[in-house]
């Protein structure tokens, strides 16, 4: 085997309720081979096969094997405890307090293995593609089939007690009176229950002139913006950037939240919404971020 200094490529896996991402990652944080393949939440260990399968099947793809792989790094959903690399809770994988990095660690037998959230290992990735200093604060927005965000401060973590960055259980006001949740309004599950329709659906419709859809956008826009306005009322970041299904497929949405922000916003706060963009990544900033967040095991290093 190989010294890992003379590693040159590392793993990067992304774990939802949906599907398995895994791709090989260079130095440069290129893409070299991908592998998707469905989540199999109907029993824990069928899921933990799905994603040895998309490990094995991206390696195939890059024509390396696993000695040529320098660390593993692993995105998943939910609560992890990501010092004893153990998945705790999600509420859409069959996996409860599952030892995810030793069993990987022992599948492959590989030393470095790292897990953390999901969105934390997104951050990560859109942090180094935003060129913000370490003296600055950044903070990657996931609005997709939950909304969540995490907080990189002069270059750490900012993890709290354990559900920092749960932005979608903010409350917020509906237009018709009474607090709801964000991610109640505004995720992609939310706006298919309101509109009975699927996303895509939804916002093709929109973009045909449909006055239902543009009503509900409203709504969905205006409880984001008030999302987003709590987070530079608390922590003012340098750059906020935006990402997730919902919006990396309809891009558009970052000026309709810019102009909703608007109203919350005061005089002095006003250059706040130079600060927002959308992901530069899109769908592989999770793979990525825990690509280099295996090699680097910058999660250790936390506030």
């Amino acid at each position: 085997m190989c010294g890992e200094e003379n590693l040159t490529y590392v793993l990067g896996v992304d774990i939802g309720g949906t599907k398995v991402a895994a791709a090989v990652i260079d130095e440069q944080g290129q893409i070299i081979a991908k592998s998707e393949v469905p989540s199999d939440a109907t029993d824990k260990e069928k899921m933990f096969v799905q994603v040895i399968t998309s490990i094995e099947n991206a390696l195939i793809a890059a024509k390396l094997s696993i000695a040529e792989v320098g660390s593993i790094g692993v995105g998943v959903a939910g609560k992890v405890d990501y010092k004893n690399g153990i998945a705790v809770y999600q509420n859409n994988l069959p996996w409860e307090s599952f030892p995810l990095a030793e069993r990987l660690k022992n599948y492959f037998s590989i030393e470095n293995v790292v897990i953390d959230n999901d969105v934390t290992m997104a951050a990560f990735a859109e942090w180094r593609e935003a060129g913000v200093t370490d003296e600055e604060t950044f903070v990657y927005l996931t609005v997709s089939t939950g909304i969540s965000c995490a907080t990189i401060h002069k270059g750490s973590y900012i993890r709290g007690g354990g559900f920092s960055g749960e932005l979608g259980l903010f409350p917020v006001m509906k237009s018709s009176g009474g607090l709801e949740r964000l991610e109640q309004i505004s995720s992609g599950p939310a706006i298919q229950k309101t509109a009975n329709e699927t996303p895509e659906v939804f916002f093709s419709n929109y973009l045909k002139g449909g006055n239902t859809q543009e009503e509900l956008l409203k709504e969905v826009v205006a409880a984001l913006a008030h999302g987003i306005y709590a987070i530079i009322c608390l922590i003012d970041p340098h750059k906020i950037v935006i990402g997730g299904g919902v919006f990396n497929h309809q891009p558009y949405l970052l000026e309709l939240v810019k102009e909703a922000l608007k109203i919350h916003l005061i005089p002095a706060q006003m250059d706040a919404l130079d600060r927002l963009q959308l992901s530069q990544l899109k769908g592989n900033s999770g793979v990525v971020g825990a690509g280099f967040v295996g090699k680097s095991n910058r999660l250790l290093f936390e506030i």
